[in-house]
């Protein structure tokens, strides 16, 4: 299977080749030639699986390349052209991963794509917006901002895509997600992706999408088997920090997140590496757009080794080749250590996780390995480095 056959336009395809892109992935092969007919879908599909391209690419396709050409859209785009794509995520990182992304594939065909998320000022969005856009790429806070300061139009969107929809009902944006759906033509196309389809992403999807296609690409509620999963026992809480330590010196690896259940716990733990003499930065919510954005530019670029995060700062986080997840504290909810984990492992390479953990977390630590396709190897924070293999 090659992208040509998916029904792309030649533009489109033939650009794919210059950045690399040889064949699609599972989730592109089926959801690519449905997005392109027209119909609406609920797509399943795990983070890293290429989720930006399958939907991305067709609606350049259809808005871009192929309005462009139809006897119905005789016109050029002109300055101030209402926007006929919106793509609606969770997160201010995975709004500029998305919005980066999108900006590469349209290249070719001078695709306008603009980017909306808080944390930042308004008045780029607002100029950006003014000169006219084909696809908006925002986060469901700030877009809302816009819309009651009339700033930006929605009456002409064709497509809309909401990615990572799970990640944004766990966040609370259903109501704001409402107020957005007001805002669309009911004359539109639906596309949703979803890490994992609960009863709350099936009513969302019950509303918002008429008639849809499924795609499902990702076995329900499993781990890439290319990762290799351990545990660290320690006696109580005030045993982490130092197990955290030698886990992170002991363990060949050159880069490593690791997951904090509180945003305080982030920066206490942040404070702890540094400390050691393991360079670390921190992301988490009450953290501005300009500190986390230097933050995972810091880390991608190896100035620093160590990225702490919350669950919410790190969704959607753009890191190729991430060998080692830890997490300091296990998460709330057992399916959540799936997309977290997911982080690593990924196109097939191989991933550590190494969860730190104490007697209180028993039936936490049971309801995930009821997750996994294989047992969690536990090791006293002692025995890391024979256990593993690893060396200072």
């Amino acid at each position: 299977m090659s992208f040509s056959s998916l029904g792309l336009s030649e533009v489109l395809y033939r650009s794919l080749g210059r950045h690399g892109y040889e064949q699609p992935t599972p989730v592109q092969t089926q959801s690519i030639p449905i997005a392109l007919s027209g119909h609406d879908l609920i797509a399943r599909a795990q983070t890293g699986t290429g989720k930006t391209a399958a939907f991305g690419l067709p609606m350049i396709d259809r808005l871009v390349v192929r309005g462009e050409r139809r006897p119905a859209s005789p016109k050029p785009r002109a300055k101030g052209d209402a926007p006929r794509g919106l793509v609606l995520v969770p997160t201010r990182e995975l709004a500029m991963q998305v919005y980066r992304a999108l900006a590469a594939y349209g290249a070719p065909v001078s695709l306008r794509v603009a980017v909306i998320f808080g944390g930042v000022g308004t008045q780029p969005q607002r100029v950006a917006l003014r000169q006219g856009v084909d696809i908006v790429v925002a986060t469901p806070g700030r877009l809302i901002d816009h819309l009651e300061q009339r700033t930006v139009d929605l009456s002409k969107v064709e497509i809309l895509t909401l990615d990572e929809a799970d990640r944004m009902l766990d966040m609370g944006f259903l109501p704001q997600l409402t107020r957005i759906l007001a805002a669309l033509p009911r004359a539109r196309q639906t596309m949703l992706f979803s890490a994992t389809i609960s009863p709350e992403v099936k009513h969302l999807a019950k509303d918002f999408t008429r008639d849809p296609q499924h795609v499902d690409v990702s076995p329900s509620d499993t781990v890439a088997t290319t990762v290799s999963h351990r545990v660290v026992r320690t006696v109580a809480e005030n045993g982490k920090p130092g197990a955290l330590s030698q886990v992170l010196n002991e363990i060949p690896e050159d880069q490593a997140l690791v997951f904090c259940k509180t945003k305080r716990r982030s920066d206490r733990v942040g404070e702890h590496l540094n400390q050691s003499g393991i360079r670390a930065a921190v992301i988490h919510g009450n953290k501005s757009q300009g500190a986390r954005t230097r933050a995972l530019g810091d880390f991608k670029a190896g100035r620093v080794n160590v990225l702490v995060a919350t669950d919410i700062a790190a969704r959607g986080l753009d890191i190729a080749q991430l060998p080692l997840v830890v997490n300091y504290d296990l998460p709330l909810v057992a399916h959540d250590y799936v997309h977290r984990v997911g982080r690593t492992g990924r196109a097939g390479r191989a991933g550590r996780a190494v969860s730190l953990v104490t007697a209180a977390d028993r039936d936490l630590l049971r309801a995930i390995q009821r997750l996994l396709p294989s047992s969690f190897e536990e090791v006293g924070s002692r025995r890391i480095a024979a256990a593993t293999g690893g060396r200072r």
